[in-house]
């Protein structure tokens, strides 16, 4: 079976990538693939800017869509020859919408030296990745490069995020963090659009986002969202933690129950593995790991939540922590409709809550 990509080593490519691209060290092909979108177009598009300078672009840049195209009219534009200049680039976009993509090996088995041949295709409006057994992709890892473009898990993606932020010249907030991909999720490029706007919006010399900062640019109130809802339950605080539960009823749309029993579900994940790993250094002298890999032991998003959570661990024993996961599921089915009794979602949130802290 074949070893399956990490996250990290996506990022590590894509950083040699870039690197090369501005260096002008260019490949003949490159198949740019997988199921995030953010780094296919963040490699084309530097591509598209680089290689060619503006006058060159109008004679011997040529974009085309897989919907639009075949693959023998792809091979016939590679095999020309450019105008006034080295090379002439050839952008197939949406390529995973193209019929007998593999003819394309008619040209990448024998790439021309004066073209560079970009082909992106996304995995996730397929619906599955490139077939890699296809002369296509054994010619296109033989003569050029190709990319495996990788989606992050929910907690590999702060590191990605704090990476992204430090090539803006800025740093941030560990709540900002948190503020600003729970109004975003998972969606890198949307995030990086989010960020670039940030660092447009702030005052000359402001180098750290902070949760005011998200407030005031981005509209998220740094009072009412689940990184509140959390530190509130995680040091059991009932008052504000249903202050924030009413804030929420009133705007479901924006915090829909599913989101945030889902993010509490984490929560308490976090305490019964931390719960765990201290009840195996009082019972069996095994050392607790440092925060950097208890970060990654117990899938926190960084290492202020780590702080946190030991610093309150020993209020939620983990006893108490198992029977409140079992809550979280059934709240989960009852936000689904299955037996809720009629509550709506705010209802659903206040009464999970009260359970919580009494539980």
């Amino acid at each position: 079976m074949a070893k399956s990509l990490k996250f990290s080593e996506c990022v590590a490519q894509y950083n040699t990538l870039m690197s090369e691209i501005k260096a002008r060290h260019f490949h003949p092909i490159y198949l740019l693939t997988g199921d995030e979108g953010f780094f296919i177009d963040a490699l084309c598009d530097a591509l598209a800017s680089t290689i060619l300078n503006e006058s060159e672009r109008a004679f011997n840049q040529i974009v085309t869509y897989g919907l639009d195209s075949d693959a023998g009219a792809v091979v016939n534009l590679c095999r020309q020859m450019p105008m006034m200049g080295s090379y002439q680039v050839v952008i197939v976009r949406e390529a995973q919408q193209m019929a007998k993509l593999d003819q394309l090996s008619h040209y990448t088995t024998s790439p021309q030296s004066s073209t560079i041949l970009i082909v992106c295709y996304k995995n996730k409006e397929q619906g599955r990745g490139i077939d890699k057994r296809t002369s296509f992709y054994k010619s296109c890892a033989k003569s050029g490069v190709v990319f495996e473009s990788i989606h992050p898990r929910d907690y590999e993606i702060d590191t990605w995020l704090n990476s992204y932020i430090s090539s803006r010249g800025m740093t941030v907030s560990a709540k900002a963090l948190s503020m600003l991909k729970e109004h975003v999720g998972m969606d890198l490029s949307r995030m990086a659009r989010e960020i670039d706007k940030l660092v447009v919006s702030m005052a000359e010399g402001d180098k750290l986002i902070t949760d005011s900062h998200i407030e005031q640019y981005i509209g998220i109130s740094k009072e009412f969202n689940t990184f509140e809802l959390n530190d509130a339950v995680l040091k059991q605080d009932m008052a504000r933690a249903m202050r924030i539960a009413d804030h929420f009823a009133h705007n479901p749309k924006s915090y829909p129950i599913t989101l945030t029993i889902n993010i509490l579900f984490g929560l308490f994940q976090q305490l019964f593995l931390l719960n765990y790993l201290l009840w195996m250094q009082r019972k069996r002298g095994i050392a607790l790991p440092g925060d950097v890999d208890l970060m990654r032991d117990i899938r926190a998003n960084n290492l202020y939540a780590v702080k946190e959570l030991k610093a309150n661990v020993s209020r939620w024993e983990n006893r108490r922590v198992f029977n409140i996961l079992g809550l979280l599921r059934t709240y989960d089915a009852k936000s689904k409709g299955i037996d809720n009794g009629g509550l709506d979602g705010g209802e659903l949130l206040k009464e999970l809550l009260l359970k919580i802290f009494t539980a």
